[in-house]
């Protein structure tokens, strides 16, 4: 694969760039604190054409490509990770499974404005009992003529409290097994969509969650990504390409966190000279900077090859797998070097490391990556 970033690669990230510097690092720690959804910050994330990366221009995208949309997770992430997994949500695990299962009719309500900015998409998958193991759904979509009425609970949904429709997935043929899940696309305005307050977090703290009831919640049939009982290849097919997207925000925080401890080695004196003069700091940072090209290098060729439509499912989960278990190590590092500091809330560096933990959970624990990577290399 090229290195070689194109010249519309470029300037997205840089435009990512000097955005996070200017408008999101400033207020991470405000809006972190006070578990506040920074919306305004959201909406200009809009305007750059960040929720719709990769869909097409007439669907209301940016008709860009995943290489782009993985550098600008990054850049975003490294101003604020709450707002980095709420646009990799919208793009990687909303708009990207209605783009490919929808209909026309579908992407005209679900799609065009989803990707312009006009609103925003979350994903209906975790259930109390079914986070790993996505086959234990228990969602039930009964069918009833031209509508399904669907009964049950799902949980963790990040954009849930703030989200205008849901990727939803849910039972049709319980004697079926996997084959027996089915999508749909739901607005959030229908009668029995019931959202719970938001969830107290660890991390991504301005990234609000809930839990959602459905209680007889009608859904048209008209509103179905695939065919019935194909929705456990959609989830999947989806997952493969969100990990891109969380091995791009894991990349993000871990490059906030080594940034700001290699800065302030540079003006933190012990022992008479500056810390980054100890050999102990530098073989940290020397460690932090190899982690974290690396991790980058391996999001930037599992986006690659889903640019060029090859299967990427072990990709995408050495990318996630590697970029996820790198920011723990390097946001921790971070906190080490930074000494008492760097448990103090009053830098950074803390909320960086709570924000890495969770991207070793969220779409995919590093458990079910190395399920499907060894899955891969014993073929």
């Amino acid at each position: 694969m090229s290195f070689d970033l194109t010249e519309e690669q470029q300037m997205l990230r840089d435009t990512c760039r000097q955005f996070a510097a200017a408008e999101l690092q400033p207020n991470a720690k405000t809006w972190d604190h006070a578990h506040e959804f920074p919306a305004a910050a959201v909406r200009k994330c809009a305007e750059l054409g960040l929720f719709g990366v990769a869909i097409p221009e007439a669907w209301g995208g940016a008709a860009m490509d995943n290489v782009a949309y993985a550098l600008a997770i990054e850049e975003i992430s490294r101003g604020c990770a709450s707002v980095g997994v709420t646009l990799s949500v919208n793009n990687s695990l909303y708009c990207d499974p209605v783009y490919k299962y929808g209909s026309d009719a579908v992407k005209e309500r679900f799609l065009r404005p989803f990707a312009s900015g006009e609103k925003l998409g979350c994903f209906g998958l975790t259930e109390p009992n079914a986070g790993s193991d996505a086959a234990e759904q228990k969602t039930t979509a009964v069918r009833k003529r031209d509508v399904y009425l669907v009964n049950g609970t799902k949980n963790w949904i990040t954009n849930g409290p703030v989200a205008d429709a849901m990727v939803l997935f849910t039972i049709t043929d319980p004697t079926k097994g996997v084959k027996g899940i089915t999508a749909f696309v739901v607005d959030i305005n229908s009668p029995g969509f019931l959202r719970q307050p938001k969830d107290e977090k660890l991390g991504i703290c301005a990234s609000p969650s809930c839990t959602i009831f459905f209680e007889n919640l009608e859904v048209p049939a008209a509103q179905r990504l695939g065919l019935e009982g194909e929705g456990f290849k959609v989830a999947m097919s989806t997952l493969d390409g969100g990990r891109i997207g969380i091995a791009a925000q894991a990349v993000g925080i871990a490059r906030g966190a080594f940034e700001e401890a290699r800065d302030y080695s540079k003006v933190r004196n012990t022992f008479g000279v500056p810390i980054a003069q100890h050999q102990a700091i530098q073989f940290m940072l020397a460690d932090m900077a190899t982690d974290l090209d690396a991790a980058r290098l391996l999001t930037l060729r599992a986006a690659s090859l889903k640019d060029r439509g090859v299967r990427h499912s072990t990709e995408s989960a050495m990318a996630k797998l590697f970029a996820s278990e790198m920011s723990g190590r390097v946001t921790d590092k971070a906190v080490q070097i930074h000494g008492g500091m760097g448990y103090s809330k009053e830098l950074d560096i803390e909320r960086h490391f709570r924000d890495a933990r969770i991207t070793q959970i969220y779409e995919g624990t590093s458990e079910i990556q190395r399920i499907v990577i060894s899955a891969s290399v014993l073929r």
